[in-house]
């Protein structure tokens, strides 16, 4: 399948030569990380050497690092009643944006009674003045704000957010998973309490995450118990070659991080401008910050499962959404809670690109969707 073009990076991403060669030396090892011999000693060297690189990236500590199963274990661990930081109120309340995964407004631990869910604008940014008016009360609450959309890409104001949170006494979790390689951040500069980052988002492998503290967040329980792995915040033998592969893949993805997504983001035009060469065509939160490399877009009468297939059967892989709500018939929350009609919300594909995606896959792209265009939009529309 090597003549098919790849543009559904946000859903996952290809496995880096790094992280590869990093999972291949590390199932050469028979220690288990928690033992004491020499075995044991070498498999845990790989675990913290990636813990020690996923930290650096972004701006943290190494022993403020906790693997997971993934990002959404890694979300559901961050999602804790009672968590405080530095003494503080320990928080009994969760708000989440109304875009976030489906991880995040699972609500983790939280009792059902205790979520609110805070307003985004039709530009899908959270809306800072309803995000205020829900912490007008000065009680503290644990709030979540993803970094980066996953279906639409807009980038979120997570530093004006943490500013309002935190004059509440409350903390600030942020799923960076999307935005994780993509853009640079530091736990710094977002103000964040807790992060989550996902390894197969950035070429390592599936079933590997991180959450990441700030230094003096208490009383995070584990979801997991039972040995005391991860300094008993995450029970369970380490996943040594997934671990390592994650630390190898960080590194990589940190490096080329800007040469790769200035090549993207410039390809990501090329592509718009393609796709606006069909009259009607809508690309959501095209007004506002967006990751460089993720254009979702839709046009009146489009139906997103067949044009996914159209696309697919073009030899070429999109999505229709989330890779989570692929699948499924209804529309995208995250355009709903943008204010989006159902008919147009239904009809929203995505393209995301990533480190291998070539001037020409965007032209193949380009070509697939004007002969799908006048196939399936009501007998085509201006293609010019």
């Amino acid at each position: 399948m090597t003549d098919r073009v790849y543009l559904d990076w946000n859903a996952t991403t290809p496995l880096r030569a790094e992280a590869k060669a990093a999972m291949a030396a590390a199932w050469e090892l028979c220690g288990n990380p928690s033992s004491v011999h020499a075995e044991g000693r070498q498999a845990r060297r790989l675990v913290e050497d990636a813990r020690s690189a996923i930290a650096a990236a972004i701006g943290g500590r190494a022993q403020d690092v906790v693997f997971a199963s993934g990002g959404t274990e890694a979300n559901a661990l961050a999602l804790t009643p009672g968590l405080r930081r530095g003494g503080g109120k320990p928080v009994q309340r969760l708000l989440v944006s109304a875009i976030e995964h489906v991880s995040v407004l699972s609500g983790g631990r939280f009792a059902a009674e205790a979520i609110e869910t805070v307003a985004v604008t039709p530009s899908g940014v959270l809306d800072l003045d309803d995000l205020h008016s829900k912490l007008a009360d000065g009680s503290p609450a644990l709030v979540s704000v993803m970094l980066a959309n996953n279906e639409t890409g807009a980038l979120q104001p997570v530093r004006e957010a943490a500013e309002t949170i935190h004059a509440t006494g409350g903390l600030l979790h942020v799923d960076a998973i999307q935005a994780f390689g993509k853009i640079p951040f530091d736990l710094r500069s977002l103000g964040a309490d807790l992060v989550t980052l996902s390894a197969h988002k950035i070429g390592g492998p599936k079933g590997v995450g991180a959450l990441i503290l700030v230094e003096g967040v208490e009383r995070l329980e584990p979801l997991l118990r039972g040995g005391g792995q991860e300094l008993g915040r995450r029970a369970g033998t380490e996943n040594v070659a997934g671990i390592s592969a994650f630390g190898a893949a960080t590194k990589a993805a940190i490096a080329g991080l800007s040469n790769d997504m200035a090549r993207v983001r410039a390809l990501r035009d090329r592509l718009e401008a393609g796709l606006s060469g069909v009259d009607g065509i809508i690309v959501f939160s095209n007004g506002v910050p967006r990751l460089p490399n993720t254009t979702l877009f839709t046009s009146p009468g489009l139906k997103a499962e067949t044009a996914v297939i159209g696309f697919d059967l073009a030899g070429i892989a999109v999505s229709s959404g989330s890779a989570c709500s692929s699948g499924k018939v209804q529309p995208s929350h995250v355009l709903a809670a943008m204010g989006f009609r159902p008919d147009l919300a239904q009809g929203a594909v995505r393209l995301s690109l990533g480190w291998s995606t070539s001037a020409t896959d965007i032209d193949l792209a380009v070509k697939a969707w004007r002969k799908l265009a006048n196939t399936l939009l009501r007998g085509g529309r201006n293609t010019a």
